[in-house]
């Protein structure tokens, strides 16, 4: 166990930059994950897709480890600000969500050798779960391709919504996060 964790803390860690005790318990999760599912966390397993919770370090080991990305559309981001990820098996059809247990109120390197270390039944909790996916929202090439009718811009996989009994794309329809300069 110790040997294939230091693999794959490295891989996250080359991913990353650094390691933080974000990385550490991003690893540890994943790892407890793919085996709770059966997976071979040593292989890409193109039947995974992963949703995280938060947009920090843990994403980064999911991501280096798993392979599974925004762009291939095996990563799924939810901005819920939780150290926290579904695993779902498409073949399998099941998932697991996987989080940390209650953290201890230490901090630095005392943290991360207790992430390091600590045995999984301590540190991970695991929940069966069920995901309703949108096939849109699978992987593979895109199922729809729209056009906005105010900005003209195309618009994958079923992402419009009617405004005026028209396709528009959601920064048109709800306001975007970046304004034009003009």
């Amino acid at each position: 166990m110790q040997q294939d964790f230091d693999i794959f803390m490295e891989k996250a860690k080359s991913f990353h930059g650094d390691v933080c005790p974000g990385l550490v318990i991003g690893t540890r999760l994943t790892i407890a994950a793919m085996n709770a599912l059966g997976m071979d966390p040593t292989k890409r397993n193109r039947d995974l897709i992963v949703f995280v919770e938060i947009d920090r370090c843990m994403t980064d080991a999911v991501q280096a480890i798993t392979g599974c990305s925004l762009g291939h559309r095996s990563l799924k981001y939810f901005n819920y600000g939780r150290f926290a990820a579904v695993f779902y098996n498409q073949t399998s059809q099941r998932a697991i969500r996987v989080s940390p247990r209650k953290r201890p109120h230490i901090s630095g390197e005392d943290i991360i050798q207790l992430y390091r270390t600590a045995p999984e039944e301590e540190l991970v909790k695991l929940e069966e779960v069920s995901v309703d996916i949108d096939p849109s929202d699978l992987p593979g090439r895109p199922k729809r391709t729209d056009e906005c009718s105010r900005c003209g811009e195309r618009v994958f996989d079923n992402k419009c919504e009617i405004v005026d009994g028209k396709l528009t794309c959601r920064a048109c329809a709800n306001g975007a996060y970046y304004a034009v300069k003009k």
